[in-house]
């Protein structure tokens, strides 16, 4: 089963999310609080499996929810072979539209400046929250 291992949000771009007990993600808007909630953009919310972190742990880093800037760390549902327009439904409430697989990396990225890879890239997730709710870790996710 497929679930939400962390929610994540930071106050400025460019910077690693701290994990939170809970977040409200709002309709076209993205999860309230975060440098990243837009409502005019197609990545109003970022997600990352933490299938995906736990590669970059088995290379020696020391990594975790967040790190990569996402808002929802995943388990147990592959993200990127989501087709564009694929709607995930988090919890009871929750619906969110994949807009984006990956993202271009800028060199400022915090992960990158650590490490000296990022996986958003290629493993990134973005989505657009056509319907809100409160997401918090453990909730269930399905497609």
């Amino acid at each position: 089963m497929a679930s939400v291992v962390a929610v994540c949000k930071s106050r400025k771009k460019g910077t690693k999310k701290e994990p939170v007990p809970e977040g409200l993600l709002k309709e076209d808007h993205g999860l309230t609080g975060d440098a990243h909630a837009d409502c005019l953009s197609k990545r109003q919310v970022s997600l990352l499996a933490i299938e995906s972190i736990d590669k970059m742990r088995s290379l020696g880093f020391n990594l975790g929810p967040g790190d990569f800037a996402e808002n929802i760390t995943t388990e147990g549902i592959d993200l990127v072979t989501l087709p564009i327009g694929t709607r995930v439904f988090i919890g009871d409430e929750i619906a969110l539209e994949i807009t984006q697989i990956g993202k271009e990396c800028h060199a400022a990225c915090a992960i990158r400046r650590q490490v000296g890879q990022c996986i958003m890239p290629e493993e990134g997730v973005f989505a657009r929250v056509a319907e809100g709710g409160l997401v918090k870790p453990g909730d269930r996710i399905r497609l």
